[in-house]
């Protein structure tokens, strides 16, 4: 699969809708495959609309959860009980009732350091995929979450820093964050996220602005460059939009 030049931007009314149609992707991306499935799913506040869908009465009994496994593109480096926790956020919200244990995979944050956890991972990612290198004719995951920080971030790929330009390694130790909260991540490599049939985006709320605006400028931030091998859309809500743009396009 080649990388399309531009993701797609989809624009919804509002955050609600915009979860709807967020969820409606999930679910085609479950149905296009019979075998196991694999979602990477993404921390912040961007999702949590989403997973509440998911785990609704409307959708939990579409999804086959004994064919999807759940992942998470990068975590903060503290305990599962922690709020800060992403993994236990999405557990809460809808996995832990419905997904098996077997098929929920967490990044590991009980390691001795963030580059431990990330080579735990790697390993576990590794596994999954049954090799140690990837091949873009068959992705790792149908579909990758990912949202968009204040200062163009995804997963824990910080502007400027060196895990960025990362190309062989699946998964790294990030020491410091860039944004609050400010405690050590453990994030997917833009390689790693890249092997998926999907990348969705969802970029939400008026403080979405000013860096909407900027990716949509073409800005080299992590945002930009954290690219599908197969389709990338960006989804957004008509309140993240610049107001050059309001009214979608």
């Amino acid at each position: 699969m080649e990388a399309a030049d531009q993701p797609k931007l989809i624009v919804e009314a509002d955050a609600e809708a915009l979860a709807q149609a967020a969820a409606e992707r999930v679910m085609a991306r479950i149905s296009a495959n019979p075998g196991r499935i694999a979602i990477c799913l993404t921390g912040g506040s961007s999702p949590k609309k989403l997973y509440q869908l998911l785990g609704s009465d409307a959708y939990r009994g579409k999804i086959p959860w004994d064919r999807v496994h759940w992942f998470i593109g990068d975590e903060r480096f503290v305990p599962s009980s922690d709020p800060l926790n992403n993994m236990a956020v999405a557990r809460a919200t809808f996995l832990d009732r419905n997904a098996p244990s077997g098929h929920i995979h967490p990044i590991p944050t009980t390691a001795e350091s963030p580059e431990a956890g990330a080579e735990a991972y790697a390993r576990e990612l590794q596994s999954f995929y049954g090799a140690k290198s990837l091949d873009p004719a068959r992705p790792l995951f149908d579909m990758v979450l990912m949202g968009a920080g204040p200062d163009g971030h995804t997963a824990s790929l910080f502007p400027g820093y060196p895990a960025i330009e990362e190309t062989t390694r699946w998964v790294v130790g990030v020491p410091k964050a860039n944004v609050a909260p400010f405690v050590p991540r453990v994030s997917l490599t833009l390689p790693a996220l890249a092997s998926c049939r999907e990348m969705l985006f969802e970029i939400a709320g008026h403080d979405k602005q000013p860096i909407l605006t900027r990716l949509l400028n073409g800005e080299t931030l992590p945002a930009v460059r954290a690219r599908s091998n197969g389709e990338t859309v960006w989804l957004v809500d008509q309140a993240a939009l610049p107001e050059g743009i309001r009214g979608g396009r």
